[in-house]
């Protein structure tokens, strides 16, 4: 009897990493869950747009600093721990994001918004693509979704109208966040062109609203902070100034004067 295919098999298969001898008997168990199917596919092509972006970064010289950080220690042990540190620091490289404010501002490693932004991306590229499964909750239960998500993230939540940029509400779903739930909501134009809004409501005591872009493989984000409220508008079909009438359509609602 063969073994039963396991998440962990799955999450090996989309990286290219499960054992040849597995690798037929997942392709066929997924042949037959096509809902799996097309997550996992996701995931591969999530994974090959990252490493287009920056499988370079893996080839750039380690600095100077850390490569004497790893050759001054005596023991084996510490030698390993170093090691390891290293490894962590080119990793971290590798999945890094360059983020460039409107302002020409940009992102800094700890910077919440940047997060926010990092986030929602990662979430666009995830669900967008979604054909039978991009949202939990459609539009056509759109008060209740927005009472559900609202109370979880205890705090109001709208989902604005953007028709008038084009663009109707498909749902929303809710996502796990940093220190709480997030709120999702997708948008869709006749062309089928996607984009979402992604809500959190643990920005802290952050009080700035100015606008800032972010861009992450081929994902725009437009993105700013109200309080404890973080918006971002994501898109990866249209162009920087199309997405930018989106997310002032979306602020002038969320932020009324």
């Amino acid at each position: 009897m063969s073994e039963p295919v396991t998440e962990a098999d799955l999450q090996a298969y989309a990286d290219g990493n499960l054992p040849e001898e597995r690798r037929s008997a997942v392709a066929a168990w997924l042949a037959a869950h096509p809902d799996d199917a097309e997550r996992i596919e996701t995931y591969r092509r999530i994974a090959e747009e990252l490493r287009t972006s920056y499988d370079g970064v893996l080839h750039e010289p380690v600095p100077e600093r850390l490569q004497r950080a790893v050759q001054r220690p005596r023991t084996r042990a510490f030698a390993l721990v170093a090691g390891a540190v290293l490894l962590g620091v080119a990793l971290g490289g590798l999945g890094g994001w360059q983020l460039r404010g409107i302002q020409g501002t940009p992102s800094t490693p700890g910077d919440g918004a940047g997060a926010l932004a990092r986030r929602a991306a990662v979430a666009h590229a995830t669900y967008s693509p979604e054909v039978r499964h991009p949202v939990e909750v459609g539009a056509d239960q759109e008060a209740h979704l927005v009472s559900w998500l609202s109370k979880r993230l205890g705090t109001q939540l709208r989902a604005p109208k953007l028709e008038a940029v084009g663009y109707s509400l498909v749902g929303g779903r809710l996502l796990p966040g940093e220190n709480g739930p997030v709120a999702h909501f997708m948008y869709q134009c006749n062309r089928g062109t996607r984009v979402t809004l992604y809500v959190r409501s643990d920005m802290g005591s952050n009080r700035s609203t100015a606008f800032r872009y972010a861009r992450e493989a081929n994902v725009g984000v437009f993105y700013w902070v109200d309080t404890k409220i973080g918006y971002a508008v994501s898109s990866a079909d249209i162009s920087k100034e199309d997405l930018l009438n989106v997310a002032n359509a979306a602020y002038q609602q969320l932020n009324p004067p």
